[in-house]
């Protein structure tokens, strides 16, 4: 026993000498340490001083180290960064992930993609972006069985549609990548293994990339996937890869810490040619991760629109962003320079900067992380004659400035929270050069501060729903609902996004969308369907009206022949959109209920959590499916004890029921009540269910073809005198 323990002492001992001799600045996470002298400190803790060039170089020298000895145990190969398919990964910078939903993308009246709509307003708005990651999955997901590429197939005019879409992004400029999810597990099996369906698929629609979505990497068999068809990807996992997959994985999100002091990229040290797209989604404020981006030469993921929360961009942010991608874009050879100096020193407290020579030329990138601007000397060069500075953020060339003691200098100012970017040639600037001078000269001739750097929340609107004939006595089939005082409360079911201001929907008595929704109301007296609209009623309304949606893909999509399957007449019918609802219903003198209508018939006015009463009652609704096939709804007169206190029927577990339609400037939601049978499982990320009657769905809508579902139905109302 004594031996035993000996040895796997030694072992561990080894294992820690193995381990501290890789640097004493080992990463943390996704980013590597700076020396203590940049460290900012109190001065109870002995204050902070500026970095001797002896502590510089020895930093420098131990992460170099590092990198040398990092690259040899993980056996490093960089032969996928010079693949010509890959090759614009490294010029990457800004790449915003859109919500398929987003009206700039898409127009639902027109039927039709609007890519240079979306495109002008970012160009407008910041500049403009260099690749798109395309989100047509979560949160809606979940809603049925559809997976995660069914998704893509139910986008408008299904994959030949989508083909020329990314056909239009591409002859704009932008690459475009897709969301995987390896959760993705409780939906529909796709038939073969995961890397073969996602490589085939994305060839099928010409998309460029691949995001892996909560993943820690994306293994290689996904690249080989691809490869292996002649298509290949780059692949951008969420989280950080292991070293190792930094070899495959040629694009990574960036999670960073945001201290005072810039961190250095651990990838991209690793890899010059790896490109990083910081993501902080939340973050109202974008100063940190354009700093930190333009100090490390990597990108920003540009993301406003987070599951249907606008988070937008603010002027000043907007215009910083412009800034910073015009100068990476137009230096973008030097932001892979294998010399990369990151804290190249600089003269004043708080300003920092990256070194990227490139043969006999050299660029700074530079960030000022103080909150006031700083005049004068900021760096000291060799001063040889033979060498030109130019100031290529104000766009003007600087001369050096001789100081005391044979030092040379370069002055120029760098705003509060501002960038800089100086050009050291010894040959004349070329016209690609004196082009961004001349652009980034008219760029910054307005200061940043003279934008406005306060968030808005973007207002939401109830879409009207119009009255119907008011009527004297109950038509067949519906049930009288009183007037009466009600108290309307109810919140959202998102996932994500807490209690901030914008999450969920805004009604009309309210100042901003919120989760959290309390209001006490008069309701007028109606008449509510006692039974979801079933597959025989809407038969009866197609024989009648002929009627088929001019964006068809997914109708009826359980019929067959132009009927539902045998059985099924008593069933709801679902996968019809809001609009073929609409459509029913005005066909039949009726409309969709209010929201709050839909909730005061389910629950009285005594607030109870669920039609019958305050505690679960498994016989009161449909027995769950937890397959990934969807079996289809039950009947909507099978499950009695689910009554109302009005008597109205199968309310909740059945099958979700359109209400309302909430828009804003870039996303429509409808409100989904009362849950559905089914639940697919695995993951938490699914769209959630709602059974109780104070929560409500919102589902993110972009058209009929993906509004649709097989777990959506709808009743109907009418008014009353």
């Amino acid at each position: 026993m004594k031996l035993l323990l000996r040895i796997v002492l030694l072992v561990l001992a080894g294992a820690m000498i193995s381990y501290a001799q890789d640097s004493h600045f080992r990463p943390k996470g996704q980013q590597i340490p700076v020396p203590d002298c940049l460290t900012m400190k109190g001065l109870w803790e002995g204050g902070s001083k500026p970095c001797s060039q002896t502590e510089h170089q020895a930093w420098l020298a131990d992460i170099a180290h590092w990198r040398i000895e990092r690259r040899i145990r993980i056996g490093y190969d960089g032969a996928r960064y010079d693949l010509p398919a890959l090759k614009w990964t490294q010029s990457s910078f800004i790449q915003p992930q859109m919500m398929v939903q987003d009206r700039y993308f898409y127009d639902p009246v027109a039927r039709k993609y609007t890519v240079d709509r979306y495109l002008d307003d970012l160009e407008k708005r910041y500049g403009g972006i260099d690749a798109v990651l395309i989100w047509p999955t979560y949160p809606n997901m979940g809603i049925d069985n559809r997976n995660q590429h069914d998704m893509i197939r139910s986008m408008p005019g299904g994959v030949p549609g989508v083909r020329q879409m990314i056909a239009d992004f591409h002859q704009r400029g932008v690459r475009v990548l897709f969301p995987m999810m390896m959760w993705d597990q409780g939906t529909r099996d796709p038939g073969m293994p995961w890397p073969d369906a996602i490589a085939s698929l994305m060839a099928e629609v010409g998309a460029d990339g691949i995001n892996g979505d909560t993943q820690d990497g994306v293994p290689l068999a996904f690249s080989l996937a691809a490869d292996k068809i002649g298509h290949p990807l780059a692949f951008e996992p969420e989280g950080g890869p292991s070293d190792e997959a930094l070899a495959w994985n040629v694009m990574t999100w960036g999670q960073y810490e945001f201290p005072f002091t810039p961190l250095v990229d651990k990838y991209k040290w690793l890899e010059t040619r790896h490109m990083v797209n910081i993501s902080h989604r939340w973050n109202r404020d974008k100063t940190d991760d354009l700093q930190f981006a333009f100090f490390n030469g990597v990108g920003w993921e540009s993301w406003e629109n987070i599951w249907g929360i606008w988070n937008g961009v603010t002027p000043r942010d907007a215009e910083a962003t412009r800034r910073v991608a015009t100068i990476e874009r137009g230096v973008a050879p030097f932001l892979i320079s294998k010399d990369w100096e990151p804290m190249s020193p600089m003269l004043r407290y708080g300003v920092y900067a990256s070194r990227w020579p490139l043969g006999e030329q050299v660029i700074w990138t530079i960030v000022n992380r103080n909150e006031y601007a700083l005049e004068g000397d900021q760096i000291e060069i060799a001063g040889k004659e033979s060498v030109h500075y130019f100031d290529l953020y104000h766009g003007a060339e600087l001369k050096a400035q001789a100081r005391p003691g044979g030092r040379s200098v370069l002055a120029f100012s760098i705003e509060a929270k501002g960038y800089g970017a100086i050009l050291a040639t010894n040959i004349p600037p070329d016209e690609k050069l004196l082009a961004l001078m001349s652009k980034m000269k008219a760029l910054t001739a307005t200061p940043l501060a003279n934008y406005a750097h306060e968030w808005r929340v973007v207002p939401q609107q109830i879409v009207p729903i119009q009255a119907t004939k008011p009527v004297r006595s109950a038509p067949s089939g519906m049930i009288l609902i009183p007037q009466a005082d009600f108290l309307f409360k109810v919140s959202g079911i998102e996932i994500e996004g807490f209690n901030d201001t914008g999450v969920d929907v805004q009604y009309p008595w309210e100042d901003s969308p919120r989760r959290f929704h309390e209001h006490p109301m008069q309701v007028k007296s109606f008449y509510i369907d006692k039974y979801p609209v079933t597959n025989a009623e809407f038969k009866k309304f197609l024989e009648s009206t002929h009627y088929r949606p001019q964006d068809d893909l997914n109708f009826l999509r359980d019929w067959k022949d132009g009927s539902y399957p045998e059985g099924w007449e008593n069933k709801p019918v679902t996968w019809v959109s809001q609009e073929d609802a609409r459509a029913y219903a005005s066909w039949a003198g009726k409309r969709l209920p209010h929201e709050w209508e839909w909730q005061y018939a389910a629950q009285g006015t005594d607030g109870r959590l669920y039609p019958w009463g305050n505690e679960w009652n498994d016989s009161a609704v449909s027995l769950p499916d937890k397959s990934r096939t969807m079996r289809g709804p039950d009947p909507v007169d099978g499950h009695p004890a689910g009554a109302s206190p009005f008597g109205v029927m199968d309310m909740v577990g059945n099958v979700w029921q359109w209400t309302e339609e909430f828009t804003d400037e870039h996303t429509r939601g409808g409100i989904l009540r009362g849950g559905s049978y089914y639940q697919p499982q695995g993951s938490i990320w699914y769209f959630p269910q709602a059974y109780k009657l104070n929560e409500h769905g919102k589902l993110l809508m972009m058209s009929p073809s993906m509004d649709r579902s097989g777990g959506v139905g709808f009743r109907c109302v009418v008014d009353s005198q």
